[in-house]
This record gives C-alpha cells, sequence and structure tokens, in this order.
C-alpha cells in the first residue's frame, strides 16, 4: 500500500492506472477508522481494480464550536486496518495541500442542506461538497463509497455530483452496527460507559420508527411522536432534531411513503451521535 502527502503524487499514480485502463474507487474519510469504514474499502475492492482511500480531518467543514481540535486521530492505525482491506492508495495531505493561505472557493448546495444536520450546522456542507469536489478532481474516480448513516450528505453527494456532471457512480453502503445495535462512528469513542449504554436509546428508537412504518400508519406526526417520547425516556439523551423527510428532496413530509428518511441527532452528554433508516428497508435486529 502507497501513501501519498500530495495531490501532483496522487494524480501522477492514479493517471498510471488509467492509462493501463484499471477502473478506480473513492473511499473519503476523515480517519480513525472502524469497520463502518472498512464495509466502503471492501465495497471498493470488490468493484473496482484500484482503491483510493483519503485519510483528511477537513477543517472547513468544522463550526466554530465544533470539535476540530479534539476529533480523534490515528493514522498508523488507519494504515493498519486500510490495508488489511486490500487498499492500494492512502491520500493524507496537510491542510495546507488542499487549502492554501487566500484560498476563496467553495462548493454550496441550496434547499437539501437546509434541514437536519444543515439547520444546525450551517456551513457544514459546504465544506463537505467543496472538499469532495477537490477529491473528485484529483482522482477522477469511477465509483466513489458513502456510508448511509450519514443519510443527508450521501443525498447531497449523489445531487451535487448530478448537477456538477461528475463522471463517477455514487455507491451508498449500509449502516455498519455494534452488536447492541448502536451505528458505527469515530465519535463513540468520547463516550463514557454510561454514556455509551444510554447510547443505545438511539438504536432502540430507530427499531421502533421501523417496526411503526411498517405497518399500516403513514402520518409523520404520529411516527415522530412514538420515537419522540421513546427518546424522553433516557434522561442522558438530549434531542437536537427527529425528522421525517423526502429521501430526495431531504424536504419534510406529512405522509411518509417507502423511499423516505427518518433521522435523527441526539446528544448522549456532549457526544453528537446521528441515525436514521429508510422507510421500506428491512429492520434492524436490535432488541427493543
Amino acid at each position: 500500500m502507497k501513501v501519498v502527502n500530495t495531490i501532483a503524487d496522487l494524480r501522477a499514480q492514479v493517471k498510471e492506472w488509467k492509462a493501463e485502463g484499471l477502473t478506480v474507487g473513492l473511499c473519503p474519510t476523515m480517519g480513525y477508522l472502524h469497520e463502518g469504514h472498512a464495509s466502503l474499502m471492501d465495497a471498493s475492492v470488490a468493484a473496482c481494480d484500484r482503491t483510493v482511500a483519503s485519510v483528511f480531518v477537513n477543517p472547513i467543514q468544522f463550526g466554530p464550536t465544533e470539535d476540530l481540535a479534539t476529533y480523534p486521530r490515528d493514522f498508523d492505525h488507519d494504515c493498519k486496518l486500510l490495508e488489511e482491506h486490500g487498499v492500494d492508495l492512502v491520500f493524507h495531505p496537510e491542510d495546507s495541500e488542499m487549502y492554501a493561505d487566500d484560498f476563496c472557493t467553495f462548493v454550496d448546495i441550496n434547499t437539501l442542506s437546509d434541514t437536519l444536520c444543515g439547520a444546525s450546522r450551517p456551513i457544514h456542507f459546504r465544506g463537505v461538497c467543496t472538499v469532495i469536489t477537490k477529491l473528485f478532481n484529483a482522482v477522477n474516480p469511477d465509483k466513489a463509497f458513502f456510508g448511509k448513516k450519514d443519510a443527508q450528505q450521501l443525498a447531497i453527494i449523489r445531487r451535487m455530483t448530478r448537477d456538477l456532471n461528475f463522471d463517477v457512480e455514487i455507491v451508498g453502503c449500509p449502516i455498519v452496527r455494534e452488536a447492541d445495535g448502536l451505528a458505527k462512528s469515530s465519535r463513540n469513542t468520547y463516550l463514557s460507559p454510561e454514556e455509551r449504554k444510554a447510547a443505545l436509546i438511539l438504536s432502540r428508537t430507530i427499531r421502533l420508527g421501523q417496526d411503526i412504518a411498517g405497518g399500516c400508519e403513514r402520518s409523520s406526526a404520529k411516527l415522530l411522536a412514538a420515537m419522540r417520547a421513546n427518546l424522553a425516556t433516557e434522561p442522558l439523551a438530549d434531542v437536537e432534531y427527529v425528522e421525517v423527510v423526502d429521501g430526495l428532496s431531504m424536504q419534510p413530509v406529512e405522509q411518509y411513503k417507502d423511499g423516505d428518511l427518518v433521522a435523527m441527532a441526539v446528544r448522549i452528554g456532549t457526544t453528537r451521535l446521528i441515525d436514521n433508516f429508510t422507510v421500506g428497508d428491512p429492520a434492524i435486529d436490535v432488541a427493543l
């Protein structure tokens, strides 16, 4: 496995592969990798001749009160996992390689970024769209792989790819969970033992929502009332949002249908966790 730190070296290697007629998959990450990230690598390795993974904590998607400085990092561990899962090249740039001192060009998206996480993190998706655009331009991948846990991000990247005519297939990969149901996240490491136990309220509430949505009920208000009531049973849970939105536009719906997204963001202590399900998808195997 090769590690490069500059866009020039990244492009040079990818051009060699492309000249040989090889297909290239891209897995963008912010590092501190876990089994969820590994599933993206596995999907890329299975679908493409060569796989590039980026490990870059993107500063422009963090707000001034967010955890950029304390975001967990362990590049040696990341490299070990990436190599074990068949990644061919790791792109690990410094901030200055991605953003010059006078950097002033951003990629923004309207409407899809106004709800859910975008409502409380107003600069977040501008930062995501900008860095993904830069990675697409640098790598020119045939396919790019993203996790469905960040469902709004996935929808935004799909729309950006369409609107800006990027010649890349966006592949969404299923949420990977711990044995007890908690969605894998780099931020899970912030949780104390008590908070880790309390965090299971998210997956239990997701399962409750899936059970309700799998029946005849189609009222978003009734579904959300039940999910919020369940979240309220956990004293350590501070709910930021629980919403039902159209699966493509990310806008709220009064009556949901298959393909719509039910998503939540909840703080357990100081740790912000997200989880979701798509109406019509199989229910997760978690006891209520």
